[in-house]
């Protein structure tokens, strides 16, 4: 069965972890509205952490939101994830954007983060 549960350990939660992943990114995945970094951090787990910024959403209600589909759909998505550390940050304002496109566009990120890693290990073996 698999383990669904969101413990601190799938977290980033110190600012040195967030710095690390901003200044060395092993790639970046970008969508419309979103940007997700991503970090080799050498964990057994992926990891998330988010920079969901009050410039960008001033209502902490759309800021929860946000986050909370971000947890859900990365909690969903951790078994077939990589051990990588990520960060999403939000590129503009989702006013525009319904709840189930959010989901779907953070889904595609994640999909692409997988396909990404997998192509950087495949040229890894090659060489």
């Amino acid at each position: 069965m698999t383990d669904y549960c969101y413990p601190k350990a799938k977290r980033l939660l110190k600012p040195d972890e967030f710095k690390s992943v901003f200044n060395q990114p092993l790639f970046k995945i970008h969508q419309s509205h979103f940007m997700a970094f991503a970090y080799d951090s050498e964990k057994e787990q992926a990891r998330l952490g988010m920079a969901i910024t009050k410039k960008r959403i001033p209502r902490a209600v759309a800021r929860n939101t946000i986050k909370r589909i971000i947890r859900e759909q990365f909690r969903h998505k951790h078994p077939k994830l990589p051990a990588l550390d990520l960060v999403f940050i939000l590129k503009k304002p989702t006013k525009d954007l319904s709840n189930d496109q959010m989901r779907q566009e953070i889904d595609e990120i994640l999909a692409k983060v997988i396909t990404k890693q997998r192509r950087i290990l495949a040229t890894k073996t090659e060489k």
